[in-house]
């Protein structure tokens, strides 16, 4: 999978690969319209809930509120489809969309999307579709101050920018678990954060 979704992404003129060493990370700037962000931050509102995390791992980390949109909803369905069509991954192998929001002082420290085999969870992660490895992360608002995402191992931070859309490896070429895949949505400082989180999984998920 790592090698297609390379391929697809460096192929495509309107991805960007920030050049950094030690990850592989794409912007696509207006992924999104400004109305499809608008009605997007709309249904984040709607499931929003305190944000969980995974048994075994700190929570206090966390303080986002979060919620998985409606995946049949026709008009989530458009969108998603958009991204696996951009990313050329089945969408048999795409958890359902995450949206998320920060309110000022909210964060969620640093942190990866893959999973460990150390981890508590490994076994039943394994079971609905294995590993995470890529995250494609939308921004939906600007921020008046604060709500990076610092890849905190590599000294990138990257400022909310309405429409644009992220992805990332979560794997090395090898397919193993990357390290600095470390990731932290720093704190907000003044306004409110919205995103939109996809991840796809080594298998089909369950």
């Amino acid at each position: 999978m790592g090698d297609a979704v390379r391929k697809r992404l460096s192929g495509d003129p309107g991805v960007y690969q920030i050049p950094v060493d030690g990850i592989e990370i794409f912007g696509v700037a207006d992924f999104f319209t400004a109305a499809e962000c608008a009605r997007l931050i709309e249904k984040v509102d709607s499931v929003a809930r305190p944000s969980p995390t995974y048994k075994g791992t700190d929570a206090s980390g966390r303080t986002s509120y979060s919620g998985d949109v409606d995946p049949f909803d026709p008009f989530v369905l458009m969108l998603q489809r958009r991204i696996d069509d951009l990313m050329g991954i089945d969408p048999a192998f795409g958890e359902t969309i995450q949206g998320q929001r920060y309110a000022p002082g909210q964060e969620f420290r640093g942190h990866f999307d893959h999973f460990l085999p150390s981890q508590p969870f490994w076994d039943s992660e394994q079971k609905r579709g294995g590993q995470r490895s890529w995250t494609a992360m939308a921004y939906l608002n600007a921020v008046e101050e604060g709500g990076h995402t610092d890849f905190t191992r590599i000294d990138l931070s990257i400022p909310p920018q309405p429409g644009a859309l992220l992805i990332w490896n979560n794997m090395k070429p090898d397919g193993t678990p990357n390290p600095n895949a470390m990731h932290a949505g720093m704190p907000v400082v003044r306004g409110t954060k919205y995103v939109l989180t996809k991840w796809y999984r080594a298998r089909p998920w369950q």
